[in-house]
């Protein structure tokens, strides 16, 4: 006896996993389709507030929490800080290359909140900020014994990946997008999922060793340090490692005379003639970010020429401008979701 024919609504849909009876081109469709539906799927995540029912007896901190959040709200506009993929001219090649700017000063020094103002008060359509919080080294198991008992040296140079904080910067710079690792300060280690970035106007790289290599200063193209008191950074540190990162305050104290009071006076304090700009009082020294953000919109307008009627993306199709009006901008940088027709993944060079 004949099977019955098969009902339409039956049909497996486009997301159903792939099964042994799909020819092979089918099941290679049903994976690539599941694949981005999960990746927007996680994107969206992002951007959504978490749902909970308790609380964890221990806050989890990570290098993603604080230091790079995917928006900044304001009263009149919402700033993307996650960048985005790169616009092409006519030519097929990049208009300009990102303006980067370094962040450098001491441990709780405000840098993280000066970066904020800063991006703020620039008002340009995208901005990244990267954090070199995320590039400590994976510690072996020596260093993490080393670790929990406070006698690892997080404030030496030796303690970042400085290869990858280069290869990153330099990517984002010529508008490419990159992977970044999240870093738990909690366990001292890296996450396995590591977060995607894209080129931008403008990028904003800081932390504690933001001036310490060679290579790196020779990146930025604006160089400010974050100048504050002492016993200010160390108040901020106690609070911060306490509150967000389960220490206790004997440990942060047994730290902070240990490692970063001397790291500060032998690495950190000699690169504030490397600056630019010194930012006393941190962000508190409105007048001060002002005067930054004038020079960087300075820059920006003797770098910018005219803009095409229309941009391209790396496979050469032609894509209409999406104006940016008052503040209000496609989220598709973060649902990865392109204009170019093509997925994001493929649209990347």
């Amino acid at each position: 006896m004949a099977a019955p024919p098969a009902r339409a609504d039956a049909d497996p849909s486009p997301t159903s996993p792939p099964t042994a009876r799909d020819p092979p081109a089918r099941q290679a469709e049903k994976s690539e389709t599941a694949c981005e539906e999960r990746s927007n799927a996680e994107s969206l995540d992002r951007l959504l507030p978490p749902v909970g029912t308790g609380h964890s007896p221990r806050k989890r901190t990570t290098s993603q929490c604080k230091s790079e959040p995917p928006l900044l709200r304001t009263s009149k506009r919402t700033i993307y800080t996650a960048g985005r993929p790169p616009w092409y001219n006519e030519h097929g090649t990049q208009s300009k290359e990102a303006f980067a700017i370094g962040l450098g000063g001491g441990s709780a020094s405000g840098k993280t909140t000066v970066a904020r103002m800063i991006i703020e008060a620039l008002d340009v359509p995208w901005v990244v900020l990267l954090s070199m919080d995320s590039f400590y080294k994976v510690l072996t198991e020596q260093q993490q014994e080393q670790a929990a008992h406070n006698n690892f040296n997080f404030d030496h140079p030796d303690a970042f990946d400085f290869d990858l904080i280069i290869s990153t910067l330099k990517k984002l710079k010529q508008g490419k997008s990159v992977k970044v690792p999240i870093y738990d300060f909690t366990t001292h280690s890296r996450k396995k999922d590591w977060k995607t970035l894209y080129g931008a106007n403008v990028i904003i790289f800081e932390g504690i060793m933001a001036f310490a290599d060679k290579t790196l200063l020779e990146l930025l193209d604006m160089k400010i340090f974050v100048d504050t008191d002492s016993d200010i950074r160390l108040v901020r540190r106690l609070r911060r490692d306490i509150s967000e990162r389960g220490r206790d305050i004997e440990g942060v104290i047994k730290q902070y005379n240990k490692f970063v009071k001397p790291s500060f006076d032998q690495y950190i304090q000699p690169t504030m003639r490397l600056a630019d700009i010194v930012v006393p009082r941190g962000s508190g020294n409105t007048v001060a970010i002002d005067l930054i953000v004038q020079h960087v919109h300075s820059q920006l307008e003797e770098v910018s020429g005219p803009q095409p009627s229309g941009v391209l993306c790396p496979h050469g199709l032609a894509q209409p401008h999406y104006p940016l009006l008052h503040g209000h901008h496609p989220q598709w940088p973060l649902l990865t979701s392109p204009p170019c027709s093509l997925p994001l993944a493929r649209c990347q060079p």
